[in-house]
């Protein structure tokens, strides 16, 4: 029992952490007005990886006792994730509909930009900004977002596990399951 409710205790913390972290990080570029870069967008995954890693190994070494099985670590990692993804997407959601709802307008003006580099006639372009327009809600996107962000972040886990697992000796374990 008490294994269980420090593995949420960990993992909401840790979401927390990384979700902030997130939310500062799209903060700062808005306010440098870099958040159309799609190259310092792709920060964002370094952040979540570095936040993976970080809990992980923290809940490894702080509640575990230096040993985590791979399943346990992706287990970890994913639910980290997951708090991370829905804090940062509440944030969004509120950054879209009330502090800058301009932002919309500018993925779009972005996305024209686009098609027009891709040599789309106008027609192409209209009728796909209509259909594009339709799904631009800040609901909807952030939604979207919350299950890219978890998809990715899972892929992401499945990966950081690799290298945060770390297994105890098998004898010391088999000998204290027979203590206990």
């Amino acid at each position: 029992m008490n294994e269980k409710s420090t593995f949420w205790k960990a993992s909401i913390t840790n979401g927390e952490i990384l979700g902030i972290a997130l939310i500062i990080f799209s903060v700062l570029l808005y306010i440098l007005d870099l958040s159309t870069n799609k190259w310092l967008n792709y920060i964002t995954y370094v952040i979540i990886i570095a936040g993976l890693i970080w809990s992980t190994k923290t809940y490894r070494d702080n509640n575990l006792g230096g040993t985590i099985s791979y399943g346990q670590a992706l287990g970890f990692a994913t639910m980290v994730i997951v708090i991370a993804a829905f804090i940062s997407s509440i944030y969004s959601f509120i950054f879209m509909k009330f502090i800058d709802p301009s932002v919309i307008d500018k993925i779009i003006a972005m996305g024209e930009e686009a098609m027009i580099k891709q040599g789309m006639t106008d027609e192409q372009i209209e009728m796909a900004q209509s259909m594009q327009t339709k799904f631009m809600k800040p609901g909807l996107m952030n939604i979207v977002g919350f299950f890219a962000i978890v998809l990715w972040g899972f892929v992401l886990a499945l990966i950081t596990s690799i290298f945060m697992k770390k297994e105890g000796d098998p004898y010391k374990t088999a000998m204290q399951e027979v203590e206990e």
